[in-house]
C-alpha cells in the first residue's frame, strides 16, 4: 500500500470494495482471463484472509488551495453577495472509513475540504478573483463516516481534464494530525452529456479528455467518481477510508 508522511504519521488512502468480485479481479493482471481459474475455495479464503480495501493514489494539491475554513455544505454561492455560480447541480457524498485490523470502521470528525474551478474554468480566491470564495468549503464526518456537499459539475481550463480537489484532515488528542490530498475525475461519457448544456455550452469544446491529462495518468482511474442522474443533475458517492499510523 501506498503509505505517506504527515508529520510523524503515515497515512494512506484506501477505497472499499463495492462486492467481492473486486477483490478477485485485483489478484489477476490487467488483461489477464485468469481470474476463472481461481477455486471458490481459494476466492473465499483470500476474502476472509484480507480488508475489502484498494490503495487510491494521493494527487497534487495544485496552485488554488486556499484555506479558506468555510465550514458549509452548498458551496455554490460566493457569500460576499450570495451570487450562486451557474451549472448542472451536483451532490457529492463521501463515506470515509479508517483501516482497523482487517476492517474499514466509519472515521467520524475528519475535515473535508473541496475546490475546484466554474464552468468557465475559474477558481475563486486567485489572481482575478481574489476576495470570492465560490466553489470552496469543508465538512465534518458524522458517526457513520459520511460529509455531503452540494456544488455544481465542474468546468475545464487548458491542460486538464475536469476535476474536483479534496483534502481530508484528521487529529484527535491520540494521535497526530493527518493530511491526505488527492482529485476526482469523471467518465468522459458523462463530461460530454453535461457539457451540451448551458452555461458549458458558451464555451469551445474541453481540449483535453482523461486519456491525455498527465495527472490523470497517475492513478486517476481508481480516483473517478461514480455518478447517476438525479433531478436535473446528478449524485456521486465516493468511498475512501484512512489507514493511520
Amino acid at each position: 500500500m501506498l503509505s505517506l508522511m504527515s508529520g510523524t504519521a503515515a497515512v494512506t488512502l484506501i477505497g472499499c470494495f463495492r462486492d467481492s468480485s473486486d477483490a478477485t479481479e485485483s489478484l489477476v493482471s490487467p488483461g489477464s482471463t485468469r481470474s476463472a481459474s481461481i477455486p471458490e475455495q481459494a476466492t473465499t479464503q483470500i476474502a476472509q484472509s484480507t480488508p475489502g480495501c484498494i490503495v487510491r493514489p494521493q494527487q497534487t494539491e495544485g496552485p488554488y488551495f486556499v484555506d479558506e475554513r468555510l465550514n458549509r455544505s452548498d458551496i455554490r454561492s460566493n457569500p460576499a453577495d450570495n451570487a450562486i455560480k451557474a451549472g448542472v447541480p451536483l451532490r457529492l457524498v463521501f463515506q470515509v472509513s479508517q483501516l482497523s485490523g482487517n476492517a474499514c470502521q466509519p472515521l467520524s470528525n475528519a475535515t473535508i475540504d473541496i475546490w475546484h474551478c466554474d464552468a468557465e474554468g475559474v477558481y475563486s480566491d486567485v489572481q482575478d478573483t481574489q476576495g470570492q470564495k465560490f466553489l470552496r468549503g469543508y465538512q465534518m464526518t458524522d458517526r457513520n463516516g459520511t460529509a455531503q456537499f452540494v456544488t455544481i459539475y465542474p468546468g475545464w481550463y487548458p491542460g486538464r481534464t475536469p476535476h474536483i480537489h479534496f483534502k481530508i484532515r484528521t487529529s484527535s488528542p491520540t494521535q497526530a494530525a493527518d493530511e491526505f490530498t488527492s482529485q476526482l475525475y469523471f467518465e468522459d461519457a458523462v463530461t460530454d452529456q453535461v457539457y451540451a448544456q448551458p452555461p458549458y455550452t458558451t464555451r469551445e469544446a474541453r481540449s483535453v479528455r482523461n486519456d491525455r491529462d498527465g495527472i490523470f495518468r497517475r492513478g486517476g482511474e481508481q480516483l473517478i467518481l461514480p455518478v447517476t442522474r438525479s433531478g436535473e443533475g446528478y449524485e456521486g458517492r465516493f468511498e475512501i477510508g484512512l489507514e493511520l499510523a
